[in-house]
C-alpha cells in the first residue's frame, strides 16, 4: 500500500468537524467571544448543518508571536486531527485562527478545509482569504489614522499623555494588571476543568498536563502547581465565591508544589 501523500488535499468526511477555540487575555473581554461563547456558536453551527464535532482543541495564548504554528500547539494538533479524520476544522470566527492574512494563507496551504461559523457553510477558501485581507487592511487603516491624529495634535502644541498624577496612573496600571489576571483565569479555568474531568486531581498533575498540551501561563512560561492554584482562586473569586474547586491544595508552606 502506498503511503498517503501529505501534500494532497484532505477530502472531507461527511458530517464530522474538528472544533478549535482560542482566547487571549488582551482581547477576549472586548470581543465577547470567550471559550463558552465559541463552543456554543460552533455547536449551533454544527447542529444546524447536520455535523458532529469529533474532537475539540483549545488554545490559551498571550503576548506577541502567536501567529506562528510552533507557538500554537493546539492548532497544530487540530490540523493533524482533521487530516487524520479527513474533515474540516471549525472555528467560531475567522480571527480565532489569526488576525494576520499571511498566517491564514499558510494554513490554507495545509490543504485542510476550514469552516467559520460566523460566515456560514458555503464560504470557500478564496472568500476566506478576501475576508482576512479586508479585516487586516481595516485594522491597519485604523492604526494609521490614530497615529496621524496624534501627530497632528502634537504639531499643534498639544501635550500628549499625562505626566502628572503619576500615583493615579500607577493605580490604574495595577488595576489593569489585576483585570488581565482575572481574564486569564476565566479563560484558562475551563481548560483546567476539562483536565480534571479526565481524573487528574492534584495541582501538580494539572500543571503537567497543561505543559504537555503547550498551554502557557499569563507570562508565556510553564505551569507550576502554585500557578494552577492561583488561577483557580481567581476564577472562584470571579464567580462570586464558588464553594470550592474540589482540587487538593498545596500543603504548607503555601508555595510548595503538590
Amino acid at each position: 500500500m502506498q503511503p498517503a501523500d501529505a501534500s494532497a488535499p484532505v477530502v472531507a468526511t461527511a458530517n464530522l468537524v474538528v472544533a478549535y477555540y482560542r482566547v487571549s487575555t488582551e482581547r477576549q473581554g472586548r470581543s465577547g467571544l470567550g471559550l463558552g461563547a465559541q463552543a456554543e456558536r460552533c455547536a449551533l453551527f454544527a447542529a444546524g448543518n447536520g455535523m458532529a464535532v469529533a474532537e475539540v482543541f483549545t488554545e490559551v495564548e498571550t503576548g506577541k508571536g502567536s501567529d506562528a504554528l510552533d507557538r500554537r500547539p493546539q492548532l497544530a494538533a487540530a490540523l493533524a486531527a482533521a487530516r487524520r479524520l479527513r474533515c474540516p476544522v471549525l472555528v467560531a470566527k475567522l480571527d480565532r485562527l489569526s488576525r494576520d492574512v499571511h498566517f491564514i494563507a499558510g494554513l490554507m496551504a495545509s490543504r485542510v478545509p476550514f469552516l467559520v461559523a460566523e460566515l456560514g457553510a458555503d464560504v470557500d477558501p478564496f472568500m476566506l482569504h478576501i475576508y482576512a485581507a479586508l479585516a487586516e487592511k481595516e485594522r491597519r487603516m485604523i492604526s494609521e489614522r490614530t497615529r496621524a491624529a496624534l501627530a497632528a495634535r502634537k504639531r499643534q502644541g498639544a501635550q500628549l499623555g499625562n505626566p502628572t498624577n503619576l500615583a493615579e496612573a500607577g493605580v490604574a496600571g495595577a488595576a489593569r494588571t489585576a483585570e488581565g489576571a482575572r481574564r486569564f483565569a476565566e479563560n484558562v479555568a475551563p481548560v483546567i476543568r476539562e483536565v480534571r474531568a479526565t481524573g487528574v486531581a492534584s495541582l501538580r498533575g494539572i500543571a503537567a498536563v497543561l505543559n504537555a498540551r503547550g498551554v502557557r501561563t499569563a507570562r508565556g512560561g510553564r505551569w507550576a502547581a502554585t500557578q494552577v492554584g492561583a488561577v483557580l482562586a481567581r476564577a472562584a473569586q470571579a464567580s462570586h465565591g464558588a464553594r470550592g474547586t474540589g482540587i487538593r491544595q498545596p500543603k504548607r508552606p503555601p508555595f510548595e508544589d503538590t
